[in-house]
């Protein structure tokens, strides 16, 4: 057979033989010499191959979808590095260079930065169900600071330092308290530590609700606190208008 022009033409066959297209058997019949040549239309004959080649026996040896679709991503990463490679200063070298330097500005920003900051969604209670003195507060952030357990000796410190407070009833107690309440009332009756005080409140929130990882400095930084605190003589508000009082009668009298 020979291919002419889009149509199957059949060359004269032997008596009785037969030709095959596709599914479709045909047998020649003797004829003369000037009769026209059997032919089948081309697209019957296309029909044909693709029901042939549709069998399952042609595709054995195919990719599962697993395959093709990791070959679908390689394929498309590749050409996305093509492209970029293309626009690039430098081609592929230049590409390369640029992402190196970008991972290195991201990697310098997470170092000096840390992890990112999440602010507590809620204040929780600065202490748990089981009260304890100061002085247990301070030995259990001592443990913790032998250890290396900057997060826990922070935590135990401040509640030291708040429970101290307490205990010299410059602080009311009060079930329930958040550190920088805590704070906050102690500020006004210590004036000079303020600052201290709701710094050593913020590194508590940090590393109890934010997320972040204490360090020994700031965790000497709250023994300090708590130390000068003991020394501190509270400021009451009450005692200037009796004191401008008492030498109001010391003059009069």
């Amino acid at each position: 057979m020979s291919l002419t022009g889009g149509v199957l033409t059949s060359v004269p066959l032997l008596p009785h033989a037969v030709l095959r297209a596709g599914d479709t058997t045909l047998r020649s019949l003797p004829r003369s010499g000037d009769e026209p040549p059997v032919t089948i239309p081309r697209d019957p004959a296309r029909e044909a191959a693709r029901r042939e080649l549709s069998k399952r026996m042609y595709h054995e040896n195919d990719p599962g979808w697993f395959q093709r679709a990791l070959n679908a991503f390689w394929k498309w990463v590749d050409e996305l590095f093509s492209t970029a490679a293309t626009a690039t200063p430098g081609g592929t070298l230049g590409l390369i260079v640029i992402v190196l330097a970008v991972l290195a500005v991201l990697g310098a920003l997470w170092w000096r930065l840390g992890t990112p900051r999440r602010e507590p969604t809620s204040s929780a209670a600065l202490f748990d169900d089981r009260p304890r003195s100061a002085a247990e507060h301070r030995a259990a952030a001592e443990a913790h600071a032998a250890q290396g357990h900057w997060n826990q000796a922070v935590q135990e410190r401040m509640r030291a330092i708040v429970r101290a407070l307490e205990e010299r009833a410059l602080l009311d107690i009060r079930p329930g308290r958040t550190a920088d309440e805590a704070a906050a009332e102690a500020g006004r009756a210590l004036p000079s530590h303020t600052d201290r005080l709701h710094a050593a409140a913020r590194d508590f929130d940090d590393v109890t609700y934010g997320g972040r990882r204490a360090s020994e400095q700031s965790y000497r930084r709250l023994t300090e606190l708590d130390r000068d605190l003991e020394r501190a003589k509270p400021q009451l508000t009450s005692s200037t208008p009796s004191a401008a009082h008492n030498t109001r009668q010391g003059a009069t009298g």
